[in-house]
């Protein structure tokens, strides 16, 4: 007789969080579940660590495996960068694929496909943050069902906010609670239907409050003081009280010999990414292709950075273009001051801009750019021009080698890459936080041994930029290229590598710790415990001892 696995994931939530929360008595049920089970840490990789953990959690391999990396792709033999959605699963399956001898339920998993050989129900992109695929259900039925009964998330798809704008953000918070609670419900009605050998849900609510509502929760955020006040209540804290609740429920309609796990692949700390990824380092990288011009935010290494941005006049795009640098001082104050609709009108007066010039985000929404917001967006039609250039990121900062026979335009030779790279490595790691004095750059790693190094499955970057984790900087310096902000902030919560395995039933003992694991132990941890097998080539390994079969089923007949 086998023993269900009922799995619900907490998407990047992060374990210090969890355990601070628990340990003051918030989140009641997961506490609960502690006191019966077993509790771990889990590492995951430090880069692209935003874009691949639910790849790795669902194929037990690396990205280096998989060849997946995120869901940007820059095309090789073009200057395109392109949205690709998900991995597309045909190497390795989603570890649940497990054919007719296990019934499973998958329920809104993000970044996963339609598992042909799964047998069961699966939905997709009911709630998910960033589902990276079409919302629909096997059978293809069930989907439609399910709203009918329990309705649509109300934040599916618009699970964001300007982080300055206090009723926008509490609206947000009240959309995420209704879609938890008719989550709550789709989850229960599903879990009554059958009793299911393996049953897999994840809330992505969690992520959306990361991001979102960071600097209300959490003092080391800079908009903290400005903004946590204003607000009044901690909404991510609220927003995890809601889920910890909604988890109480569907734990009561899971059978009572069912095992389970709830865990998070990744975590969420305050915002280091997204400002130094997205606009610091492309402007970096056109000031030193083109020395002596600037595209964004021109600041001034002599003066103190003034007070973080914290109005909601404009949102992000808005104010961070009226920041592009104008060589016309008239013109760059006018910019920076005036209305938009009057700079408009004023601007035709100036006279022509160069020939080419940075792309607006408003000139991408009229192409249907779906990366209008990414400032690296801005700058592609320099590209052909620059010797190295930045790609859009969700995560850590990429960089491309326009390099010689790998690009149409190439400009950098193959004998002259490593000298390239390295250059631009020393540059990256000479930039500091102009209000800390911290340099920005923990690591950089080159993904390539050599220009020759042509391996499909290898990330679209030569270089790549982990930050420091210390402090979320709106301004930066570079003794040679200057300043870059101040500039507004964006999310103010970003990813970690670290996430959390917790585990009761089975034979989990209660109250115990295990050692700390990876995100490639999930899948074969859950297998395990189902009592499936595991593919040889998975690369991780279980976290818990498989549950022993009955002694009636040992005796042979």
């Amino acid at each position: 007789m086998r023993t269900p696995v009922i799995a619900i994931g907490l998407d990047a939530a992060d374990p210090t969080l969890i355990e601070q929360w628990m340990a003051q008595g918030h989140l009641k049920t997961l506490s609960r579940l502690r006191e019966q089970g077993a509790y771990t840490r889990i590492n995951n990789i430090e880069h692209y660590r935003a874009e691949t953990p639910w790849t790795t959690f669902l194929t037990g391999c690396l990205p280096d495996k998989t060849g997946y990396w995120s869901p940007v792709k820059f095309h090789e033999g073009t200057y395109i960068a392109q949205e690709v959605g998900a991995y597309d699963f045909k190497e390795y399956q989603p570890f649940y694929a497990l054919g007719e001898d296990y019934r499973v339920a998958v329920f809104d998993m993000p970044q996963s496909t339609l598992a042909q050989n799964a047998n069961g129900v699966q939905v997709l992109a009911w709630g998910a943050h960033s589902a990276l695929t079409p919302s629909h259900s096997q059978p293809a039925s069930i989907y439609e069902e399910l709203i009918q009964k329990h309705g649509e998330h109300p934040a599916f798809g618009f699970d964001h906010a300007s982080t300055r704008d206090v009723e926008g953000m509490k609206a947000l918070k009240e959309k995420l609670e209704i879609g938890i609670a008719r989550r709550s419900a789709i989850c229960q009605d599903l879990l009554q239907r059958e009793d299911w050998d393996f049953f897999l849900t994840i809330f992505g609510e969690t992520h959306s409050a990361g991001h979102i509502f960071w600097h209300l929760s959490q003092p080391d955020h800079p908009l903290y003081a400005e903004i946590a006040p204003k607000v009044g209540n901690d909404l991510m804290l609220e927003t995890f009280v809601a889920i910890d609740r909604a988890i109480g429920e569907m734990v009561a309609k899971a059978p009572e010999n069912a095992q389970i796990v709830v865990f998070a692949a990744h975590g969420m700390g305050s915002n280091v990414m997204d400002l130094p990824s997205m606009l610091f380092l492309p402007e970096l990288m056109y000031r030193w292709n083109f020395p002596g011009q600037y595209g964004l935010a021109r600041g001034n290494t002599q003066a103190k950075p003034g007070k973080p941005f914290v109005n909601n006049t404009l949102d992000w795009l808005g104010e961070v273009w009226r920041l592009k640098y104008e060589a016309n001082p008239i013109r760059q104050f006018l910019r920076k001051k005036a209305p938009v609709k009057l700079f408009k009108l004023i601007d035709k007066f100036f006279g022509t801009t160069p020939e080419r010039d940075l792309v607006s985000p408003f000139q991408l929404v009229e192409e249907q750019e779906p990366m209008f917001f990414q400032p690296a967006m801005w700058y592609r039609d320099f590209w052909t021009q620059m010797k190295a250039f930045a790609l859009p990121s969700y995560s850590e900062g990429y960089i491309r080698i326009n390099l010689q026979g790998r690009e149409p335009q190439g400009i950098v030779a193959p004998a002259e890459y490593d000298a390239v790279c390295e250059e631009i490595c020393a540059m990256v790691r000479q930039l500091k936080d102009a209000r800390t004095g911290q340099l920005m750059a923990k690591e950089v790693i080159r993904t390539r041994k050599s220009a020759l190094d042509r391996d499909p499955k290898l990330p679209d970057a030569d270089i790549v930029i982990i930050w420091q984790e210390e402090y979320a900087t709106d301004t930066v310096d570079s003794p040679e290229f200057g300043r870059i902000g101040p500039v507004p902030h964006l999310r103010t919560g970003s990813h970690r590598a670290k996430g959390f395995f917790l585990a009761k039933g089975g034979n989990i003992a209660p109250n115990s710790t295990l050692p700390v694991g990876h995100a490639l132990d999930l899948a074969p941890t859950l297998l395990t415990m189902m009592g499936a097998p595991i593919p040889e080539y998975f690369e991780g390994k279980s976290m818990v001892e498989p549950v022993a079969a009955p002694t009636s089923e040992l005796v042979s007949a």
